[in-house]
């Protein structure tokens, strides 16, 4: 882990407006120590990849101009946007030094000019990207689920965010019923409500990221009064969790394609809400 003296010597220009909680200080030396080996990872599961592109799909739904991610991690999405949209401009804001390191050397290595990221919490939006207002904000597999107050960041992106603004943000969820079920079946009661918890560990069994999962309602409740939600959609209710990714090997391509298109079917019933990850878009009140 690093230091708090070590962490500010790394943090990049302007970087200093970030909130200097202790709590942001744990978040940001996870995700530090979790960037050496992320990207590799993640081309190691091929779940993750079917999840994070069905993403990048919803967001290529709406038009803007310019369009800002909420942890950016290894900067996968920032990249790939700024590749299929030369045009646009595409900001980023993640917590941790060590992923913006590793993003700016990846947006360099593509000759991309069009990518703009930062170290950052969204409390301090209005600092960090002063004067712009964006057209499209979206968050993929969660990264609001370690604020400190969702409905100051609700309030914040509402400033930040154009008139006709869009934002898909997706988080991961508090009722997944299969990891409950999954659990109860070991008898490992500790591990079937975790979820519930005021915190949650986060998914590693060997090192704890202090964080939320939440319900449709805290989110709904915490976005209310500057949003409207124009769509919900359930990710990994029956098809497995994207730590799961085994089991899609192991179950054989037909029955995991049942699963995948049987989770897309529950989408407008009462079960979408049910999955690994909830997904919502936003339209900002008129």
């Amino acid at each position: 882990m690093l230091s708090k003296l070590n962490y500010l010597k790394l943090m990049p220009q302007n970087t200093e407006l970030m909130n200097e909680s202790t709590y942001y200080q744990k978040v940001a030396d996870y995700y530090d120590e979790d960037a050496r080996d992320f990207e590799e990872r993640y081309w190691n599961n091929a779940v993750l990849q079917r999840i994070r592109q069905s993403f990048r799909e919803e967001v290529k739904k709406f038009e803007f101009d310019n369009a800002l991610e909420i942890g950016y991690g290894p900067g996968l999405d920032v990249c790939h946007f700024a590749q299929i949209f030369p045009d646009k401009d595409i900001y980023g804001l993640d917590i941790s030094p060590a992923m913006h390191k590793h993003t700016e050397s990846k947006a360099r290595s593509l000759g991309l000019n069009n990518v703009n990221v930062k170290v950052g919490t969204p409390e301090d939006l209005d600092k960090i990207f002063p004067g712009v207002k964006f057209d499209h904000i979206y968050v993929f597999f969660g990264a609001l689920n370690t604020v400190e107050d969702l409905e100051e960041i609700a309030s914040a992106l509402n400033d930040r965010l154009a008139d006709n603004g869009t934002m898909l943000l997706t988080f991961v969820n508090k009722w997944y019923l299969m990891e409950v079920f999954y659990h109860l079946a070991k008898v490992d009661f500790k591990k079937a409500f975790k979820r519930f918890k005021t915190v949650w560990g986060g998914y590693s069994g060997s090192k704890i990221l202090e964080s939320k999962c939440l319900s449709p309602g805290e989110i709904k409740g915490a976005f209310e009064n500057h949003f409207t939600i124009e769509k919900k959609k359930g990710y990994s209710i029956l098809y497995p969790a994207w730590y799961r990714h085994r089991w899609v090997k192991k179950m054989g391509k037909r029955v995991s394609e049942f699963l995948w298109d049987f989770d897309k079917s529950l989408d407008g019933t009462p079960f979408w809400s049910l999955g690994e990850y909830a997904l919502y878009t936003f339209k900002k009140k008129k």
